[in-house]
């Protein structure tokens, strides 16, 4: 009877635990709900320009603006004269230049020449002070 009652608790214990596990199992999460996008951030509204002249009639604007027109073409034209000018000023100092690296040109081949006189000079000046009483005792 032991074994019977040992092999009852055992079947409902293995049967028992079965159900209780598959009653004990999880359900899926729930998805959740997506939340509301915020709203965007409005930019705020642009104040109006103000009219620069406020009061101005068209004529008195169109004379303003021919006048300040006036005024933009003669600097430019003087500009563009001081444009002309030094492109000349350029001009002559490049050629100024120029002439002046002919005459460093010039006065390196005249300071070569020059160190190349020196240098024959000093050799006959030492041919003459180391030879020459050499050769008067010789005479002796």
């Amino acid at each position: 009877m032991n074994k019977i009652l040992f092999l009852s608790l055992l079947f409902f214990g293995l049967f028992g635990t079965q159900t209780t596990i598959a009653q004990e199992e999880p359900e899926p999460p729930e998805i959740p709900e997506p939340s509301p996008e915020p709203e965007p951030i409005r930019l705020p509204e642009p104040e109006p320009v103000p009219e620069p002249f406020p009061g101005e009639t068209k004529s008195e604007k169109i004379q303003r603006l021919t006048e300040e027109n006036n005024k933009l073409k003669n600097q430019n034209s003087k500009l563009q004269d001081q444009i002309v000018d030094l492109q000349k000023q350029k001009s002559n100092l490049e050629i100024e230049i120029h002439t002046l690296k002919d005459q460093i040109q010039k006065l390196q081949e005249i300071t070569m020449e020059q160190i190349r006189v020196i240098m024959d000079l000093v050799n006959k000046l030492r041919e003459v002070v180391f030879e020459s009483p050499l050769t008067s005792l010789n005479r002796f």
